[in-house]
């Protein structure tokens, strides 16, 4: 007896149900696995909303949209509404990338499209770490549907809100500028494209473009040195590698999910008569030339376009993050696949599939319950943050009577310490001061504050860096900490200091 996929049935009779059952099913998964199992924050959150709670216009982070989103949802839902804003940018992105499918392959192949995109490794194990790059990416898809509507279909009225969706775009990340680059080439060197240059929408949502980005770019006249030097960063993440090539290897190995459904998909190495009588069909109706290049060239341009700037800037940047790179990868697989879609091995890929969905979210779980008892591995996310935040502002607030109002130290622990304290208090940058303009030494030893660094021995030693800038400090005894799962890790022991308000 022949096997039909569940999700092949549902596919051919409902593709837009296993739409978003995909897409809000993953969503659930990576909203409550972090809510449910993280005892601190993922990657870079903490810093986030670090610089988010001041609402600045520019950081050495880049562009505010992301940190001003990051602290609102915070404030509203606490750490849940962070991870629930990150999902929601995903599930943004699918749409968008679904509807753009929608008017190019058809309802079916604009799913499978989705489905591939599952496999991609950017959209699942770090979505929860919301940042530029995951608010950048929902934005990058709607502006390719949109100029897809006002180029490709001729509709006049998208070109605002191409502009809108641009100018929210280098907003998040500077990784647009390579999109609008893209879209500029594109428009020029496409006779549709240069037709529409000759209506008066799309000069006029230049102006709106220009509106949304101008607060930004006015600040980037005081902020431009500030923002270069947070480019030097990024050298941490490529570590020893070329950013260029790291940027490679973080591309392929994001995709490699992806090509293994299509692998499996497509027969391939296997023979394929002997599935080919029995393989379900989706069929479409045939892509246009000028549907075809735009898919093609805005799902492999701007990943080639980022990695020739990182090897010649030899800087990662806002690069380091792949995600909105390549929204696109899975589409352009089924443009590729033809009009004709025979779906091999459909037993085998349905289960691929489910396991690209769960397997990771489980191994999440059990590295954090298993992991500490095999290897002294510290896990950031497995850092008691609010026993922490709850120990370190009690104190301070019995000792002087206030509320916790600044905290530095290290870069790690500072923030973490801040996001998680009732009192949400200032994180002073010590180890980069011009980083953190809304506060200064001055500030801390005249309102008070709350001096972090881990403990490397028993004299809870502070970092030169630290006593340098506060020569008055005297180091308290140090405070250790357990996890929620110790295993065989040492106890995390946190060097600290109060510094009273005058």
């Amino acid at each position: 007896m022949h096997y039909v996929s569940l999700i092949i049935e549902f596919l051919r009779g409902r593709p837009a149900v296993v739409f978003w059952t995909v897409a809000l099913t993953q969503a659930a998964i990576w909203t409550l696995i972090p809510s449910l199992f993280y005892s601190a924050p993922p990657g870079d959150v903490p810093l986030l909303l670090a610089v988010g709670r001041e609402f600045v216009l520019g950081s050495y982070l880049g562009p505010p949209l992301a940190f001003w989103l990051g602290e609102i949802a915070f404030r509203l839902l606490g750490i849940f509404g962070l991870y629930l804003l990150a999902q929601a940018c995903i599930v943004t992105a699918y749409w968008a990338v679904f509807k753009l499918g929608l008017a190019i392959v058809g309802t079916k192949h604009a799913v499978l499209g989705i489905l591939l995109m599952l496999g991609i490794a950017a959209f699942t194990v770090p979505s929860p770490d919301f940042g530029p790059a995951v608010l950048a990416a929902p934005l990058w898809a709607l502006s390719l549907l949109h100029y897809w509507r006002a180029v490709g279909e001729g509709k006049r009225g998208a070109w605002f809100l191409l502009a809108l969706f641009l100018g929210l775009l280098l907003l998040a990340s500077y990784v647009g500028l390579i999109l609008i680059v893209l879209m500029v080439l594109f428009t020029v060197a496409t006779a549709r494209g240069r037709q529409t240059l000759r209506d008066p929408e799309p000069w006029l949502a230049v102006l709106l473009f220009i509106v949304v980005v101008f607060p930004h770019a006015a600040w980037l006249q005081t902020g431009y040195a500030l923002v270069t030097s947070g480019f030097d960063d990024s050298l941490a993440a490529a570590g020893k590698m070329s950013p260029g090539l790291w940027l490679c290897i973080a591309l392929v190995l994001s995709h490699l999910g992806l090509a293994l459904l299509a692998v499996l998909a497509s027969g391939w190495p296997g023979r394929r008569r002997r599935w080919r009588d029995r393989a379900p069909e989706i069929s479409r109706a045939p892509v246009e030339f000028m549907a075809r290049s735009y898919i093609y060239f805005f799902a492999v341009a701007p990943a080639l376009c980022a990695v020739a700037i990182a090897f010649v800037s030899n800087r990662l940047g806002p690069l380091d993050r792949v995600a909105p790179l390549v929204v696109l990868s899975g589409l352009a697989i089924v443009v590729a696949a033809g009009d004709r879609v025979l779906l091999y091995r459909e037993r085998l890929v349905s289960s691929a599939w489910a396991g690209l969905l769960i397997v990771p979210p489980a191994m999440v779980v059990l590295s954090l319950s298993i992991l500490p008892w095999i290897y002294a591995v510290d896990l950031k996310i497995a850092q008691p943050a609010n026993a922490e935040a709850r120990f370190f502002a009690d104190n301070y607030q019995r000792r002087t009577g206030q509320p916790l109002a600044y905290v530095t130290g290290d870069i790690r622990l500072a923030p973490m310490i801040a996001l998680a304290a009732p009192s949400r208090p200032h994180v002073y940058f010590d180890w980069a001061p011009q980083r953190s303009p809304w506060t200064s030494t001055t500030d801390i030893y005249t309102k008070g504050g709350l001096l972090v660094w881990p403990a490397a021995d028993n004299a809870a030693t502070p970092p030169a860096n630290l006593k340098r800038q506060f020569p008055v400090m005297v180091a308290e005894v140090q405070r250790s900490f357990s996890r929620a799962v110790q295993g065989i890790l040492p106890l995390i022991r946190v060097g600290w200091s109060v510094i009273r308000p005058q």
